[in-house]
């Protein structure tokens, strides 16, 4: 396996959003991990034969490894986010039998409940505090929900 090849490998896992992928062929083993923010160093070990010495190789994910959401941002700076005031698990209904409280493209106000997060057996509704325009549902139901996570985006105009 060459450079090339093994640059090209950095940049299929940087973008597949796998966090370790370890990979053995018969001559040399690569170990490639990717964080949250910047990608850590990865190592590639390559093994000798016998009676030449062993040398790790260091090589470093280019700055087009890493992806980048600029253009999602963009897209989704004019709207207002909806996000989750408590860790709990999110329902978009308030029973299994019942329809959901909103769907995208319905129009709600301040006051609107659009969800329940579940939190030690208590069944919170959500409200909405904006009003405006369902654009984009960001949880599936019966998720868990961090503090602060995004639930909805709304248009405001």
């Amino acid at each position: 396996m060459d450079l090339k090849e093994i640059q090209s490998l950095i940049k299929f896992v940087s973008k597949s959003g796998v966090n370790e992928v370890k990979l053995e062929v018969e001559d040399f083993k690569i170990t490639i991990k990717t964080g949250a923010g910047v990608p850590e160093t990865t190592i590639v070990h390559q093994a000798a034969p016998v009676g030449i010495p062993q040398t790790p190789v260091a090589v470093t994910p280019s700055v087009d490894a890493v992806p980048t959401e600029v253009k999602v941002e963009d897209e989704e700076s004019k709207y207002v986010t909806i996000t989750s005031p408590i860790i709990g698990t999110f329902y978009r209904k308030p029973s299994p039998d019942k329809p959901n409280f909103v769907e995208v493209g319905d129009t709600i106000q301040a006051d609107s409940v659009v969800c329940i997060v579940e939190a030690m057996k208590l069944f919170n509704e959500i409200e909405a505090e904006v009003s405006g325009k369902i654009v984009k549902v960001l949880v599936d139901e019966a998720s868990p929900v961090e503090f602060g996570q995004p639930l909805y985006l709304v248009d405001p105009s």
